[in-house]
């Protein structure tokens, strides 16, 4: 979504700083990519698991790992490791081309 022209000028005429969210976060630029390759390989998963009509428990017991995990990978919680979701996104069936596909649409 972006700001119109309009609204961006009244803000920062009241004093809003208008930036991203790297730039609050303070993110360089390689930061900013591993968080969208991060956050797009939780989209696919939870596509992949839809796509194949299981519930987030029958997904954790094909990953071995519980629900309430799987409910994190697909949420983009932090403390799930790369190496997990990466696992999983394997286990459920993503290809080589498909986790190849979500790394040049994320870093480009």
């Amino acid at each position: 979504m972006t700001m119109t022209k309009a609204k961006r000028k009244k803000l920062e005429a009241k004093g809003w700083k208008i930036g991203s969210a790297e730039d609050f976060l303070g993110l360089s630029a390689e930061e900013a990519i591993y968080v969208q390759v991060k956050l797009a390989f939780s989209d696919l998963l939870r596509k992949l698991r839809e796509d194949q009509k299981l519930t987030q428990t029958v997904a954790a017991q094909r990953i071995h790992s519980s629900q309430s995990r799987v409910a994190k990978m697909e949420a983009g919680d932090p403390s799930v490791s790369m190496d997990l979701l990466f696992r999983s996104l394997l286990a459920l069936g993503a290809s080589n081309q498909d986790l190849a596909k979500v790394i040049r649409s994320s870093s480009g």
